[in-house]
């Protein structure tokens, strides 16, 4: 296989030092590297701005852009998009590390919506940073091979539903119930 991790997905900031704070304290994790430049190095164009990197445990990493002279929302959320889609999610080790991780950040002034059960897959919690990225902080909650392979072996299944119907109140002509696919 050509790629072996993800090592970085980057999204544009509001403010480096805040993004920085909000991160390293309610997060945890490690800022490990910030670079400045004049222009874009891919393509030359004039942009100011601040690349930032943070770490996680498994060395994979979430980076971010200040960019104050390109205008656009900082977000860089498509307005016709709704802000529960675009987020991201980072794994937790355990259901009690994230109730945990809940009562952390409230404590600390977050609205945290959940924790939120997908379907027995995972479970997760949500919030926002200070740019307006939505962010999920999600335990795997089933641990069974068995039950992870029928996921696996229905996925293509739920896909030919939504293809079919574009409504899940139809699921039962594709899998005869109308309790869903795995139950």
């Amino acid at each position: 296989m050509l790629c072996k991790k993800l090592h970085h997905a980057a999204f544009r900031c509001k403010d480096a030092a805040q993004t920085v704070k909000f991160y390293t304290e309610m997060l945890g994790l490690k800022f490990t590297h910030a670079m400045g430049e004049d222009h874009v190095p891919s393509t030359g164009k004039y942009s100011p701005h601040v690349h930032i990197f943070f770490e996680m445990e498994d060395g994979s990493n979430i980076a971010f852009f200040e960019c104050p002279l390109d205008p656009g929302e900082a977000s860089g959320r498509d307005p016709q998009t709704p802000d529960w889609i675009q987020h991201f999610a980072f794994e937790v080790a355990d259901m009690d590390t994230l109730v945990q991780a809940k009562a952390d950040l409230e404590a600390k002034g977050l609205k945290v919506v959940g924790p939120t059960n997908h379907d027995d897959f995972i479970t997760s919690i949500y919030f926002f940073d200070p740019s307006g990225h939505r962010l999920e902080l999600t335990t795997r909650t089933c641990h069974d091979p068995v039950r992870l392979k029928a996921f696996e072996d229905e996925a293509p299944r739920v896909l030919e539903l939504w293809n079919q119907t574009h409504d899940w109140s139809q699921r039962e002509k594709v899998f005869g119930s109308k309790e869903g696919y795995i139950r």
